[in-house]
This record gives structure tokens, C-alpha cells and sequence, in this order.
């Protein structure tokens, strides 16, 4: 079992502070390298004061830094690569040269960074740590991965590595679909539905000619900051809104909570749960089988805190923030790893992307093949390759199978493995908690709320309810239109998936008018609304996973984890680091379709080995072979013969001679053994009549002459097995 995380800041998205610029510039990025780094391509080999190379070491070492790569030590997957010897002075320059490289390609995202380009700004002298660092960041997607005309012109032409067939089409499928084909794999997505994407879904909304781009899944970046998703925004050009942190908000009759008493609260929220966190540590192992929910509730009445309604439903407000951050009740989550990944998440402002994340999946899907309408329902993995079902009986065959659908899919076992997953892959499914997060998105004829808002949020009077319609987002600034998304988290969530749409836009507009009426704003009737149903989805069964009670962080690596070098996992459940976000599914995409290169390299490089080598050739030999005597032109007993169909008749024809043993008395001797018999050896197993074939060349007329022979022998009494 993991030991507790350390200490850290509960996910409260979003912060609400004071207003701040509303357009988030990702072009800043590079004019902030181009300053530090002292212009577009730092050379290494023109004359350089030493404290202008520390500077640039300091400044490419702390880029490196915000993409998770330690200052002064190498990743595991980097020792475990060999790329130097650790704690050596030949890892001191290893790792200089690779933040170098990391920094020289962040600087510019649109184009391709090559070796050749890396040597011209580093001495030869490191030219063997330029190859090893290089093919480290290629090959696991740190660099040149994306979008961008000038990565995809650098795909193998030939597709000679070997074949993978990707199960599903959102950010995971697609994302390792690129990196295969840019690795000269052949790849082909099979996807359940009719549109790319998954659980990242932008609907065009609204009246004709005047359509608003509205994400009914995964909407939000979260963390800029390194984010390939700022990445892939920054290829194609699209502009990031910054969500502001401004949040207003109101109790259920429609009154402006005092901004006091929210601070005041929201202090006693986060102190709840720090002392949650200093619970954890005491109660040690023991702190697994405890939920998040329980441990609050105990030390709220333990504390006596927010006692007042008032201070109870403004707390109960921050609770379900908790619940839609995790996608899951409070009550399900573990108190020991709920927050195991806070350490990973990702630094920087929240963003939407404007006009949706349709326009990240659509560059995606550019040059990629992909079947739309195949729901995918076995998957059969082995030595010899793998295949895998659609619906309706389509197969198809392949040395490789990515499956990324999500967690709730393989909760469902939806989809059949055969052979049967290993039994700790099958027990971390069934560990792991799958949440619901669901949205009333409401296109209004105009923006009747204020424009200088992204969020606000309303409290419930009922606990159970907390979740309902609690947090409001303005979609006005990037999706063309007015929009507004009211969420639903927790126990409503759930609650939400059987109830009438037209009771829930009821309500929902209940609360605007509620909120704006008194302020003398009237409120329209939305133009079109859509309720969000991703629990009753059968090609998800829920929106994100959480570390659920009994659960623990190492059940996202247990699911990550291979089976046999021929099935592979991905999707943002498993991804330890970054579960439940866009990013971590994009990445998880990437790392897989590292570890299929490095599988199919295993693989080739094994069948380098003589033996090996010999038992597949031998292998190959024998499926030929039993193909051709399958109808042979002369057989008696345990021989059977093949000659040229042109010379057939002569009874100089060469041939092939095939002697069978280990065969039933009843196939050696036709009818010569009883009834009775034939029928208890037919009961035996396959294993004591499996056949062992010799074979020969020899002639017509030879083969004619053993004829005579096992005739002779037979008619003259003899009744043996083996001849």
C-alpha cells in the first residue's frame, strides 16, 4: 500500500480572487524563451562568458523543471533507459544537454527539432548524450509530438514496424495513433461512436448561421503551465481564455452572500481539510478504509464549526466543489489518497480553448484512420498477435492492441478478454471509483448576466442537493454565442441521470430568476438546452475516476500496465500523475505508443536469437505443410503422399512422403477395433494422441511399393498401431 501523500492544497477550481486579464497569451511563452535564452537558436559554440552559460544552464534547467523533470537527477524511466550512469559527471552533462534540448524545441512548438539542429549548438564533444537524450525525448513524446504540418512531414513514409489496431477515438486513442504512425507503425482506430473525440464533445448549438460551440464533455484546461494541450493550442494557433477567478456568489433565494462571511468559511473548509490530512497520518494504513466524507464530517462536529444554516450550506457549497473536482461523493472517496496526484497537477491558469476542444480532436483526427460505429466487444491477445471483435462479428487482426476506452466500460466488462486479464489488473478495476459529472447547457437569445464573470456559483438548502446546479459557467467569450452550463456534482449528479429534463430546466431557470430577477434583469427562455446523460452513456458509464475507499494510487500504474507486450491500456485512469483530465488521457496516449515502439523492438530483437529463430521457422514449415496434405493425392493407413500435379502419373514423379504417429488404433486400422472402444478412446484427451509426423522424397512408383507392403501386412493379420 502507498504511504499517504504529503500536505497539500485541496483542488478548488475555481480559485475565486480578484479580476485579472481575461485573455491568456500563449505566444508570451515564446517571447519569454526568446528573452532568457538569448534568441531563437542559442548557440553553443560561439565564444561565451561563463555567466552567460550558467544563465542559460539555470534558465533551460528550470523549463525542464516545469515539465517534470528533476534539476539535478534523471527520471526512473530514464535510468531504466540507461541514458547515463547515475551519479556520474557523465549524468551531469547528460542531463545539461537534454533540458537544452527540451528548451530548444519548447521555444518553437510549430516546428521539428532534429539532432542536426541540436548539434549546431552543442559541442561534439557531447555528441553521443545528443543521441541518447534525443531518442529518450522523441520516442515518449517530450518533443516533436502534435499537430503541426512540420512534425507530420517527418512521418515514416513506410509502415514497416509492425500493426496496432487503437480502441477508441478520444484524446488517449488519438494521441498514441499519431505517435505510432509518425513511428512507421500501421495503425487503425475503431471507435463506437460516430465522432472522434469520447468524452470531449463540443456541440454546435443555437440557431442556424449563428451556431455557439458548446462542450458538453471535457471543457476545461486545467494547469497551462507544460500542458501539451497548450501545446497542440499553440500549433494550430488558438487562442486560450483565461477562467477568471472572480466568483460571486448566492444564496438560494437569490441574495449576494456576504464576501465575509464566505472568506470565513472558506477558511474553515480549508482547515477541515488539513486536520483530514493530519487524521491520515495518524491513523496510518488504517486511514485506506476510511472515506474523505466520513473524516469531514466527524471533525466538523467535532470542531463545531459552521454551525449556523447559513455557515452549513455556504460549507456544503465548497463540498460539492470537491465532489465536481473528483467526480465522486465524498463519501466514496479514500481520506489516505484522494488528493494523491496534487503533486503532479499541472502549474498556471485554467483556460477554455476558444471555439471548443473539437478543434484540438478534428487536428488530431487529420490523416489518421479511423471506423467509426464499431463498438468493439473481445479482445483476444497472444504470442501470435491479436484480434479483436466489433459488433456484429467483424475481426480484425493485428501484432498489437491499444485499448483506451474508459474505466467505466472495463467495469461493465462490456468488452470480453480472452485470455482473462491477470487477476490484479481485474482487482484495481474494480478498486478504483468512476464518478459522474453532468451540465444543463442553456443557449439564451442574449447575455443577460455580466459579462465581466466566467463563474458563479448558488447554494442549496438541501444537503443532498448540494451538488445541483451549484457552480454556473459563462461560455459567452469562446463559444460564439450566450451561453451559460449549469453543473450538477455528488449525489446529485446521480439523481440527475432519472429525472425529466424539462423538471431540471425548470429548476435551473428557477435559480436565475431567482439570482437576476430582483436585480430587475429578466430572464429569457433559453433558445435550445441539452441535458448531459454520461452515467446512462454505454460507451463510458461515467465522466472521471477518483481514488475510491480501499483504493490507492498504485491501482492507476496497475492499470497502465501491459499484458504480454500485446495489449496495452490507456486513458486518463491510467495515469497515477494526471487521472481525470484531458492532459493526463493526451499523455497517456504518448507514453503507450513509447511503450509499443519499445515492445515491437523487444519483439524483433528476439527473434534475432538462433533458437528462437528456429522454432519460428520451424513453426511456419509446419503450417505449410499441413496445409498441403490436407488433401492428399495418396493415403493408407499412416502415410500420405503429394506429388507434382504435372507428373503425377509417372512413376518417376518425385513426391513428399508424410508418416504420422501418435494416432488412434481406429485411424491406423480403420474398422479393426470395436465399437466400444472407438468410442472410450475417443474420450481420451487430445494431449495422448497428439500426432508427430516424419516426412521424406521419394517417387511414385516407391510410394506404390509401401503401398503393396502395409496391405500385405494388414491382410496377413497383423492389426498394429504403428506400422
Amino acid at each position: 500500500m502507498d504511504p499517504p501523500p504529503p500536505p497539500s492544497a485541496p483542488r478548488r477550481p475555481p480559485r475565486r480572487r480578484s479580476v485579472k486579464p481575461t485573455n491568456y497569451d500563449e505566444s508570451r511563452l515564446d517571447a519569454l524563451l526568446h528573452d532568457q535564452l538569448g534568441g531563437p537558436l542559442p548557440s553553443r559554440k560561439r565564444n561565451k562568458t561563463l555567466e552567460e552559460r550558467q544563465r542559460e544552464t539555470e534558465t533551460e534547467a528550470m523549463i525542464a523543471l516545469s515539465l517534470g523533470f528533476p534539476i539535478d537527477a534523471l527520471l526512473d524511466s530514464e535510468l531504466a533507459a540507461g541514458v547515463a550512469a547515475p551519479s556520474s559527471a557523465e549524468q551531469n552533462d547528460y542531463i545539461v544537454v537534454r533540458n537544452h534540448i527540451l528548451a530548444r524545441w519548447r521555444a518553437n512548438v510549430r516546428s521539428f527539432l532534429s539532432k542536426s539542429q541540436i548539434r549546431e549548438t552543442v559541442s561534439s564533444d557531447y555528441d553521443h548524450l545528443i543521441s541518447r537524450a534525443y531518442d529518450f525525448l522523441s520516442e515518449r513524446g517530450y518533443i516533436n509530438f502534435g499537430v503541426s504540418p512540420a512534425i507530420q512531414a517527418q512521418f515514416h513514409e513506410e509502415h514497416d514496424k509492425g500493426s496496432v489496431v487503437v480502441v477508441g477515438a478520444g484524446l488517449a486513442g488519438l494521441a498514441a495513433a499519431r505517435q505510432l504512425l509518425g513511428f512507421g507503425f500501421k495503425v487503425l482506430v475503431l471507435e463506437g461512436r460516430d465522432r472522434p473525440g469520447g468524452r470531449v464533445y463540443t456541440m454546435k448549438m443555437g440557431k442556424k448561421g449563428n451556431f455557439a460551440a458548446v462542450d458538453l464533455g471535457g471543457s476545461v484546461i486545467t494547469g497551462i503551465h507544460a500542458n501539451p494541450l497548450g501545446v497542440l493550442a499553440r500549433q494550430l494557433g488558438v487562442p486560450l481564455h483565461k477562467i477568471r477567478d472572480r466568483c460571486p456568489l448566492f444564496w438560494p433565494d437569490g441574495r449576494d452572500v456576504d464576501e465575509k462571511l464566505d472568506l470565513e468559511v472558506d477558511f474553515v473548509f480549508n482547515k477541515l481539510l488539513d486536520k483530514a490530512t493530519q487524521l491520515r497520518e495518524v491513523l496510518g494504513e488504517f486511514a485506506s478504509g476510511i472515506s474523505l466524507g466520513s473524516a469531514i464530517e466527524r471533525l466538523w462536529k467535532l470542531y463545531g464549526v459552521a454551525r449556523s444554516g447559513e455557515e452549513r450550506e455556504l460549507l456544503d457549497w465548497h463540498l460539492a466543489n470537491l465532489e465536481y473536482a473528483n467526480a465522486g461523493c465524498l463519501t466514496e472517496l479514500s481520506l489516505a489518497y484522494w488528493d494523491q496526484d496534487d503533486p503532479y497537477e499541472m502549474g498556471g491558469d485554467h483556460c477554455f480553448l476558444a471555439g471548443g476542444n473539437w478543434r484540438l480532436i478534428s487536428a488530431l483526427c487529420e490523416d489518421v484512420p479511423i471506423l467509426y460505429g464499431k463498438t468493439v466487444t473481445r479482445i483476444e491477445y497472444g504470442e501470435g498477435g491479436v484480434e479483436v471483435v466489433a459488433a456484429g462479428g467483424q475481426v480484425f487482426q493485428a501484432d498489437m492492441v491499444l485499448c483506451t476506452v474508459p474505466l467505466g466500460v472495463l467495469k461493465s466488462e462490456n468488452i470480453q478478454f480472452h485470455p482473462e486479464l491477470p487477476s490484479r489488473k481485474l482487482e484495481a478495476i474494480k478498486r478504483l471509483g468512476f464518478g459522474l459529472l453532468n451540465k444543463v447547457v442553456m443557449v439564451f437569445p442574449y447575455a443577460f448576466w455580466s459579462e465581466e464573470l466566467d463563474t458563479f456559483g448558488c447554494l442549496n438548502k438541501d444537503r443532498r442537493k448540494r451538488g445541483e446546479f451549484f457552480l454556473f459557467y459563462s461560455y459567452h467569450t469562446v463559444s460564439g454565442g450566450p451561453v451559460l452550463i449549469a453543473l450538477v456534482a455528488g449525489e446529485a449528479a446521480l439523481t440527475f441521470e432519472s429525472t425529466d429534463p424539462v423538471i431540471l430546466l425548470h429548476r435551473v431557470l428557477g435559480i436565475l430568476r431567482g439570482i437576476y430577477g430582483p436585480r430587475g434583469i429578466q430572464v429569457p427562455d433559453p433558445i435550445q438546452t441539452v441535458c448531459t446523460r454520461w452515467g446512462s452513456d454505454p460507451l463510458c458509464h461515467g465522466s472521471y475516476s477518483h481514488v475510491r475507499v480501499g483504493s490507492s494510487g498504485s491501482d492507476y500504474d496497475i492499470l497502465a500496465e501491459n499484458v504480454g507486450g500485446r495489449l496495452f491500456f490507456a486513458g486518463e485512469a491510467t495515469t497515477r500523475e494526471y487521472p481525470a483530465t484531458m492532459h493526463g488521457a493526451f499523455l497517456s496516449g504518448l507514453r503507450e505508443a513509447s511503450c509499443i515502439l519499445h515492445a515491437s523492438r523487444s519483439r524483433t530483437n528476439g527473434s534475432a536469437d538462433p533458437k528462437k529463430c528456429l522454432q519460428k521457422n520451424l513453426r511456419f514449415c509446419s503450417d505449410i505443410l499441413l496445409d498441403l496434405f490436407k488433401e492428399p493425392d495418396l493415403a493408407f493407413g499412416n502415410f500420405s503422399f503429394v506429388f507434382d500435379t504435372i507428373t503425377m502419373e509417372d512413376p518417376k514423379a518425385m513426391g513428399l512422403m508424410r508418416v504420422t504417429f501418435g494416432t488412434t488404433r481406429n485411424e491406423a486400422c480403420g474398422n479393426c477395433i470395436s465399437e466400444e472402444e472407438s468410442e472410450e478412446q475417443r474420450q481420451l484427451t487430445d494431449s495422448q494422441f497428439q500426432a508427430l509426423h516424419l516426412y521424406a522424397i521419394l517417387s511414385r512408383e516407391q510410394a506404390l511399393h509401401i503401398q503393396l507392403v502395409t496391405l500385405w501386412r494388414f491382410w496377413g493379420g497383423s492389426c498394429n498401431k504403428y506400422i
